[in-house]
Formats: C-alpha cells, sequence, structure tokens
C-alpha cells in the first residue's frame, strides 16, 4: 500500500505542471544518443504519446548527421565539413533528403505509433513549412579581407509559415519535421536541426522549447551543471569561453527562441530515460533551463 501511495503522489506532484501546460506547445528537438538506443528511443516516444494524452501539444524536430554520414561512406562518398557544417553538394544532398525525410523521419513516427500516439511526417517542404536560404560562411584571410567559403546546399530558415502545423495538431496529430527547407527557385537545403527548432518554436508562440542532448546540460568553469540561466548570463558564459564548441549553437537556439516569444526553453541529457518527464514534470528538473 506505501508503494501505491507513492505512486499517486507522483502523479499529484505532477498536477500543477499538467494544468499548467494544458493545451499549449511544446517543440523538442530530438537527437543524440535517444535517436539510437534502442531503449531511449521507446522511452522518448512513451513521454511524447504521454504529453499528447493529456493535452499537451508536441511538435518534433529531428536530426540525423552520424546516420547520413554512414549512408554516404556506403554509397562511397567521403562526408566533408567545414567550421561544423556539412559540405553538401548535390548528390550529398540528395542523400540527406533520402535520410532525414526518409528513413529517420518515418522510423520516428512509426515509433510514436507503435504507443499510441497519431503522428505524422514532414519536412520543410511540406505546405511551404521551411523557406530558406544559402548559408554563407565567411572567413578572415590574413590581408584582412572576408573570403566566403562556399559549402553548398546548406541553408538557413528564412520563414516558418506554421499554418500545417496549426492544421496537424487541430486534427490530434503530432508533426515530426525533418530540416529540410525550400529555396526560393524549389531547390531543397540542409539545415542546422537545433535552428529549425528554434524557428518552429518561435513561429508558433511554443511554451517550451526543449533540445535533447548527450551532455547533462550547461556546465559552469568548475564542471557543474547550471541549473537555470538568464540570457545575459548566457552572452558571459559565451564571452569567457565557458560555452563553445557543439554547445552554441544549442545556446543560441535557446536564445533565438526567447526573443522569438518562446516563453522558456531547455537542454536537457537525452541519455536519460524518460528524461522529458522529468524535466517537465518535476520541481528539480534534470537538464539546464534558459530564461529570457
Amino acid at each position: 500500500m506505501k508503494k501505491l501511495i507513492e505512486k499517486a503522489n507522483i502523479l499529484i506532484e505532477a498536477l500543477p505542471y499538467i494544468r499548467n501546460f494544458y493545451g499549449k506547445t511544446f517543440v523538442i528537438k530530438y537527437g543524440g544518443a535517444a535517436q539510437v538506443e534502442d531503449d531511449l528511443k521507446d522511452s522518448f516516444a512513451q513521454d511524447v504519446v504521454l504529453l499528447s494524452f493529456i493535452g499537451i501539444k508536441p511538435v518534433i524536430v529531428h536530426g540525423g548527421g552520424p546516420k547520413i554520414s554512414a549512408t554516404m561512406k556506403k554509397m562511397g562518398k567521403e562526408p566533408t565539413f567545414i567550421h561544423g557544417q556539412r559540405v553538401t553538394d548535390k548528390e550529398t544532398m540528395d542523400i540527406v533528403e533520402m535520410v532525414l525525410g526518409g528513413l529517420i523521419n518515418k522510423e520516428i513516427v512509426a515509433l510514436i505509433n507503435s504507443h499510441g500516439g497519431k503522428a505524422a511526417g514532414l519536412s520543410g517542404k511540406d505546405g511551404g513549412l521551411i523557406k530558406a536560404k544559402k548559408k554563407v560562411i565567411k572567413k578572415a584571410t590574413d590581408t584582412g579581407d572576408e573570403e566566403i567559403i562556399d559549402i553548398g546546399l546548406v541553408g538557413e530558415v528564412e520563414l516558418v509559415d506554421p499554418e500545417i502545423l496549426n492544421s496537424l495538431e487541430r486534427d490530434g496529430f503530432i508533426p515530426v519535421i525533418s530540416p529540410i527547407g525550400v529555396g526560393s527557385k524549389g531547390e531543397a537545403f540542409n539545415i542546422n536541426a537545433d535552428y529549425v527548432a528554434s524557428a518552429v518554436a518561435s513561429a508558433l508562440k511554443a511554451e517550451k522549447l526543449i533540445l535533447l542532448t548527450d551532455v547533462p546540460g550547461i556546465k559552469d568553469k568548475n564542471d557543474n551543471v547550471i541549473s537555470s540561466v538568464n540570457k545575459k548570463g548566457i552572452k558571459k558564459l559565451i564571452d569567457e569561453g565557458t560555452v563553445s564548441g557543439g554547445m552554441l549553437p544549442k545556446v543560441q537556439a535557446c536564445t533565438r527562441a526567447l526573443d522569438g516569444g518562446v516563453k522558456k526553453t531547455h537542454i536537457v541529457d537525452g541519455r536519460i530515460p524518460h528524461c522529458l518527464l522529468l524535466e517537465i514534470f518535476t520541481k528539480e528538473g534534470i537538464g539546464t533551463e534558459i530564461v529570457g
């Protein structure tokens, strides 16, 4: 009986959060170990379905870099990166679309549906969801001039039109979005999934943007996880070099989302089973929240 009462108390602890978040939109960037390991895939799908059934509207944006690289190698094409960005020629873009929009997207949709959810897969091409433009990388030369580096069909978000997402949400579907945008001439662009998630969250005026990562959260100089930090604190962490490398685009995605009207953003360790429920429905949380 004691164990049963403890279970009831856990549900009661979650009640204020369920009440506050009912009818709100959460945009979740799904990637890292949670997208690779079978037990974590299942716990992620269960979390998403639970959110949906208690009245929260989840929207999933996924990446898939490792799978793209592995598929390229199988097809005899060596992946190349400049400043952390995949050099994407036409042939590579075809592989990106096949892997992201086909293999990975449909696997996530099937996984959510297998746990009783109603997921629908999209790319940024569908319904004019993500309008994109070519990303330009500039590099300073020895003479002090700027050299433009062409990395091919890599894009950045110009505009998100949420009409198709609103239609799906009204009918109780969970949108699952691959980060491919469409240019003014109909060309496809490969876009960083963190930035797509941020732009989608801003367009939907989401309650939360949650990024799943393979780290416990943002750490300070002493290697301790920072539970909560505001935009001013983030700028300081970047300026002093504490936030750098792969964490930088995630933090930038969060601050952009806050500027775009998202209430709160979170960087969460996707290697922990049911990390979404632990972050959303407990007072302590498990990652780093970034607030405005």
